[in-house]
């Protein structure tokens, strides 16, 4: 009575019940280390964590669903476990929120306080001012014609860095215009336009070229590429053709373009025309603007890019029309 004989070895129970409880506190243990790990420290899915939108009415649970979606958070199930043992899970409130790469305590504190009208206005590298002009449009910041008015204006257009701002609801466009540019004096460092000066070109070819090669290419190595191509064709006369352009002009989404559409007259047309085309067409990114500075030598004086984002580079006009026949003619 009172034991349990095992392979000829006798357990008490009470041996059993130590055995349980230390296999469960080893557990809670192990748990407690990870929710702690999950409550303090960032664990944002996104670099950023952009702007988050908590509606009126959400609870505790909404929210944490929300959090996890928008990136902000890795764990829904740690937000509210933190929340509920801090007593805040009733006191969450609605409104637009930016948190970064923030820890969950912070997260929780904010929402607590209550959003601010304050929201994150991200520009894709590439967007051109009537993209940007959309979007503040749709966030309800600015009015689409006045804001393209003042970069027609101050021809800023190429100017508008891309890159994720905080900005106010109610920020005239003038402001916001302002922000874009001071970032992008900032981003061409001293050392950037040291080199376009040792280099021979002004800042504006610089530019144009990089909302060129921006559209064309992703990767950096192949923009480096078709940068020197480019120059290497303006500097020998040829038309840089660049169906990007033929976008511009159209507002088209895609670089598809039909054999009417390079005919369009427009100084823009590097079809038509020659050179650079008037001005930039976009907002192009650090990585093009770089490609711009620091073209790369090849052989080549033709690419195209494939359906799969694929850069093919030929020597030769006769390579070229293959290339074309082979990957952009519908099958």
């Amino acid at each position: 009575m009172g034991r349990t004989r095992i392979s000829g070895i006798c357990v008490r129970p009470i041996d059993k019940m130590r055995g349980l409880i230390t296999t469960i506190a080893l557990a809670c243990f192990v748990l407690s280390g990870l929710l702690a790990n999950e409550i303090s420290f960032p664990h944002a899915t996104n670099r950023s964590a952009g702007s988050v939108e908590i509606p009126s009415g959400a609870g505790s649970r909404q929210i944490a669903k929300i959090l996890k979606k928008e990136g902000a958070i890795r764990s829904s199930s740690a937000f509210l476990v933190y929340v509920i043992l801090k007593g805040a899970a009733s006191n969450l409130q609605a409104g637009d929120y930016i948190f970064g790469r923030a820890a969950i305590p912070e997260i929780a504190r904010a929402l607590s306080r209550g959003g601010t009208n304050e929201i994150a206005l991200i520009i894709p590298e590439g967007w051109n001012s009537r993209q940007i002009a959309e979007r503040l449009e749709e966030k309800g910041i600015a009015s689409h014609e006045k804001f393209l008015a003042i970069v027609s204006e101050r021809k800023a257009e190429g100017y508008l860095f891309p890159d994720t701002y905080r900005v106010f609801k109610d920020s005239p466009e003038e402001t916001i215009i302002e922000t874009l540019l001071t970032n992008f004096e900032k981003k061409l460092t001293p050392e950037l336009r040291e080199e376009i000066k040792r280099r021979g070109k002004t800042i504006s070819e610089i530019v144009i070229m990089a909302s060129l090669i921006e559209k064309e290419v992703v990767s950096d190595e192949d923009r480096a590429i078709v940068s020197g191509i480019l120059w290497k064709r303006l500097g020998a006369g040829i038309a840089l053709q660049v169906d990007a352009t033929i976008s511009y002009i159209t507002g088209k989404k895609t670089t598809n373009v039909s054999r009417e559409e390079t005919q369009i007259d427009s100084p823009y047309n590097t079809y038509k025309y020659r050179g650079l085309p008037r001005g930039p067409i976009g907002n192009p990114g650090l990585s093009a603007i770089r490609a711009a500075i620091y073209p790369k030598t090849s052989p080549h004086l033709y690419y195209l890019s494939r359906p799969d984002g694929k850069t093919i580079f030929s020597k030769t006009l006769e390579e070229h029309n293959g290339a074309k026949a082979k990957y952009l003619t519908p099958r």
